[in-house]
């Protein structure tokens, strides 16, 4: 059942018209889903102090409510590993239209999968899943299935991909832990069904996916 915490953030969201990134991903993790570490804040001091302590390269992010579309505005920095290469891209998100905080999360690697849902007129909440990042649009490369979803319906979406073999291992390459992605996918199309009412649409785009957990990098709500 929907947590007290997330209908506040759908409510909060309805006069925008759509759900934040911190704000979508904190409804995720409230729903046992994945996220990055992460802090959100409008100062170099802050941003800083979590660079310092992560083990690993991080991502800042301009979080507007007049950004959508962050990469069409370059509005997301990839792979920050020093002070100085932070202050100066939270110095630029800051001046970007709108930007009320800098969303600085740890980064994290492995196969982009996109993982969505839509209200769908006819047949109600479906659920999207395939190859994800900015390239989802060129390969088109997805399986569609009506929620909410069972494991065995995760393995045919999987095994319906053109790209079923990057996911599954290929060459020596390590796949996807098939165990995490489908408790991901069936977690979230029952989600989905609890959202359906409030929900025109849901991306998480990129889930970054390895042979050990499966990160939900970005999402995008649309409401009603």
């Amino acid at each position: 059942m929907l947590e007290k915490e997330g209908k506040t953030i759908l409510e909060n969201s309805k006069e925008l018209g759509w759900v934040l990134e911190p704000d979508a991903k904190a409804l995720m993790k409230l729903h046992g889903l994945d996220i990055p570490e992460f802090i959100l804040t409008n100062d170099f001091e802050s941003a800083d102090k979590f660079l310092n302590k992560s083990d690993c390269p991080v991502v800042a992010k301009a979080v507007s409510k007049s950004i959508l579309h962050k990469t069409e505005h370059k509005a997301v920095v990839t792979g920050i590993t020093s002070s100085e290469q932070l202050k100066k891209e939270v110095m630029r998100l800051k001046k970007l239209e709108g930007c009320e905080n800098i969303l600085v999360e740890q980064m994290v690697e492995g196969i982009e999968v996109i993982i969505g849902a839509k209200n769908d007129f006819q047949f109600g909440p479906v659920i999207v899943f395939g190859i994800g990042g900015t390239s989802v649009e060129i390969y088109n490369d997805t399986a569609i299935r009506m929620a909410p979803l069972k494991p065995e319906d995760v393995v045919s979406m999987v095994d319906s991909l053109k790209a079923k073999e990057i996911m599954l291992g290929y060459r020596g390459k390590a796949g996807v832990n098939m165990e995490v992605l489908t408790h991901l996918i069936v977690n979230f199309s029952h989600l989905i069904m609890e959202l359906e009412k409030d929900i025109e649409s849901v991306d998480l785009n990129p889930v970054m996916c390895t042979k050990d957990k499966c990160v939900i990098v970005d999402a995008r709500i649309i409401l009603q």
